[in-house]
């Protein structure tokens, strides 16, 4: 089965001209046409609902967007839903951060998909990954998010890799002249990727600071 899934911060859906706009985000991701996103920097849970709506998809929330005033990841996905796991990876009292654990049946494959963003700090980011890892299980799985990895070399990186294999360093950051590859698509088993790239146009170079990620997949 044939299946395409994307990752994109959203930026609260704040443009790269300082403008808001929700409707900007919607038109990228019709764009993308894919049946799985995961989303970072969602404004509000109300955003994530009104976005699967227009999309005609199903919605899940991460864990900060359950709090007041808080933003945080999502997932929209036409995939059906398994279990749900919400993961905490917040850390000494930083920003909180989170993770989407989620179980999906698409077509009759089951497929575990990790969709977070994480932290800042160096030791924050070893520490959520080694526990992102441990928490994979099924044959076919997807980590994918905004990984704020700005070292190439970096030990998250390196662990990541161990367990998927390698995956394209995709300049995503800052979108209209990307520099950096924060945001991640990561497929097991190596060899599912058909197709993966940054999703470069005159409208997601405007709609948010990071540009989407997209990959064709062959489950």
């Amino acid at each position: 089965m044939r299946l395409t899934v994307a990752t994109y911060n959203v930026h609260r859906c704040i443009g790269w001209d300082g403008q808001y706009s929700r409707e900007r985000i919607l038109a990228v991701l019709q764009e993308l046409q894919a049946d799985l996103i995961a989303l970072q920097e969602v404004d509000e849970e109300d955003t994530l609902q009104w976005l699967a709506v227009h999309l005609s998809m199903t919605a899940i929330a991460g864990p900060n967007l359950h709090r007041h005033g808080a933003y945080g990841n999502g997932v929209l996905t036409t995939c059906k839903l398994g279990e749900l796991r919400l993961v905490d990876l917040s850390f000494r009292g930083h920003e909180p951060r989170g993770a989407i654990d989620v179980d999906v049946m698409c077509g009759r494959e089951r497929l575990q998909v990790i969709a977070t963003h994480l932290g800042l700090r160096p030791s924050e980011r070893r520490w959520q990954v080694r526990e992102l890892l441990k928490r994979f299980g099924t044959r076919h799985c997807i980590l994918m998010g905004d990984i704020n990895e700005w070292f190439l070399w970096g030990r998250p990186l390196r662990w990541i890799t161990k367990i998927f294999g390698h995956t394209p360093s995709l300049r995503s950051f800052p979108s209209p002249q990307p520099i950096f590859a924060l945001d991640r698509i990561w497929i097991r088993p190596p060899g599912s990727v058909i197709d993966i790239r940054t999703h470069k146009t005159t409208l997601s170079r405007v709609a948010s600071d990071h540009l989407p990620l997209r990959a064709v997949i062959q489950l």
